[in-house]
C-alpha cells in the first residue's frame, strides 16, 4: 500500500514510520501530514498494544495500527516517535541502528550534545549534524516562544531572558486534557468553591482521587511543572534553559523560567522579558515579528487585541503580543506569546524536520 497525503502516490519518495501515533501527538502528526507537500511514499503506524488493529486515516486512506517490534522499522526511513521517556531510549536507538533517522519527542536525548535539537524556521542545518542518526525535538514551552526569540536575537543579540510559562493540561497528553475535564465536571454549579481555603481539593480529590498534577488544575494555577531537581528548580524550568540555549547556540545565556500549570485544554503561552547587547525600540521589535514567516502579531492595546490560548489552538504560527517596554530600560522588552503545544509545538515540528531528511534523502 502507498499512502500519499495530498492524495498523489510517491515516485522515490521515502517511508515515514510514526511511533505513537494513536496518542495526542501522534494523532496531530496524522492530522497535520494531508496539510504538507508531497514527501513519502508510505506511511506507517505504531502504537501500543491497546490500539494495534485499529485503524487511522492518513490523507484520507485507511492505515492500520501496527505492533512496535523491531521488524516495524524494516523498510521505514525515517520515524517520528512520541512515546514515554521511560521507553523511549530503547526504541529510537533500536531504530537508529537499523538505519533509520529518528526523530523523539522525549526529553531523553535532548541535552545531548551529539544529539541536534532542531526547529526548523531556526536552526535547519543542524539536521544533517546528527552522528548518532538521531534529531531531537524541543519541548513545547520552548517551541512557544523561541522563533519569536530568534528573531529577536538575530537583531540585537539576547543576553538575559526572564519568562513565566503558562502550560496546558495537554503538556501531559491526554491523561492530562482528560483530568482536567473531569475536575471541571466536578466543580461545575458549585459557585461556592474557592471561597474557602482547601475547598476545591478536598473536593476534586475526594470526587476523582489520584491526579496526574500536582494540585487540582480547575479553578487553580499550580506553580510546579516537572519534578524536582535540587535548589527549588524543577525539571521543565531547567528544560527551559537548557533548551533554549542549544538552539539558539547561546550555552551561556542566562535563563531563568518559572512554569505553571494553568487550566486551559490546549495552548502553552509564555511571558517574556529579554535583554539585549544593543537598544531596541519597541516599533522596530514589533515589525521585526511581522515579518517572521513563523509568527504572528496581535498587538493593538487601544482595541485591545492581544493573543490568548483559547483563540490560537490549532493554528500553526505562534502569536505574539502585549510588545512594551519598562522606563528606563532601554535594551529590554517585555512581550506575551501564545502557540498550540502539541501542534507546532510537538507535531507539525517533528513534520517539518522529517521532510528537511527526506529531502536530504531523496537527493543523497
Amino acid at each position: 500500500m502507498s499512502v500519499q497525503p495530498g492524495g498523489a502516490e510517491g515516485a522515490g519518495r521515502p517511508t515515514l514510520g510514526i511511533v505513537g501515533a494513536t496518542g495526542a501527538v501522534g494523532s496531530v502528526v496524522l492530522d497535520v501530514l494531508p496539510t504538507r507537500d508531497r514527501h513519502w511514499d508510505d506511511v506507517r503506524l505504531a502504537a501500543g498494544d491497546e490500539d494495534v488493529g485499529t485503524v487511522r486515516q492518513v490523507g484520507g486512506v485507511d492505515v492500520v495500527v501496527e505492533a512496535l517490534t523491531p521488524e516495524f522499522f524494516d523498510g521505514v526511513d525515517v520515524a517520528i516517535f512520541d512515546i514515554p521517556p521511560s521507553i523511549a531510549r530503547e526504541w529510537v536507538e533500536l531504530a537508529a541502528a537499523r538505519g533509520v533517522v529518528a526523530i523523539d519527542n522525549s526529553t531523553v536525548f535532548r541535552t545531548d550534545p551529539d544529539v541536534p535539537l532542531v526547529v526548523p524556521e531556526v536552526n535547519p542545518r543542524k539536521v544533517t549534524e546528527r552522528p548518532r542518526n538521531i534529531v531531537a525535538n524541543p519541548g513545547a514551552t520552548v517551541m512557544t516562544m523561541i522563533d519569536a526569540l530568534a528573531v529577536l536575537h538575530a537583531g540585537w543579540e539576547l543576553t538575559g531572558l526572564v519568562v513565566t510559562t503558562l502550560q496546558a493540561a495537554s503538556g501531559l497528553g491526554r491523561a492530562g486534557m482528560t483530568r482536567l475535564h473531569d475536575e471541571l465536571d466536578v466543580v461545575h454549579g458549585h459557585r461556592e468553591l474557592g471561597t474557602r481555603p482547601g475547598d476545591v481539593r478536598r473536593l476534586i480529590e475526594h470526587e476523582l482521587g489520584e491526579s496526574p498534577f500536582p494540585a487540582p488544575l480547575a479553578l487553580n494555577v499550580v506553580p510546579f511543572v516537572g519534578h524536582h531537581v535540587g535548589n527549588g528548580w524543577t525539571s521543565e524550568e531547567v528544560k527551559v534553559r537548557d533548551e533554549t540555549r542549544k538552539i539558539l547556540d547561546l550555552p551561556d545565556l542566562p535563563v531563568s523560567a518559572t512554569c505553571l500549570r494553568v487550566p486551559v485544554v490546549s495552548s502553552h503561552s509564555v511571558t517574556v522579558h529579554a535583554t539585549f547587547g544593543r537598544r531596541v525600540k519597541v516599533s522596530e521589535a514589533r515589525q521585526a515579528l511581522v515579518e517572521a514567516p513563523a509568527v504572528v502579531v496581535l498587538d493593538d492595546p487601544d482595541e485591545p487585541e492581544f493573543p490568548t490560548p483559547n483563540d490560537v489552538v490549532g493554528a500553526d504560527p505562534r502569536f505574539a503580543g502585549r510588545i512594551r517596554q519598562a522606563e528606563g530600560q532601554p535594551t529590554s522588552l517585555d512581550l506575551f506569546i501564545s502557540g498550540d503545544n502539541l501542534r507546532k509545538g510537538a507535531a507539525l515540528n517533528m513534520v517539518q524536520t522529517a521532510e528537511l531528511i527526506a529531502v536530504e534523502l531523496r537527493g543523497s
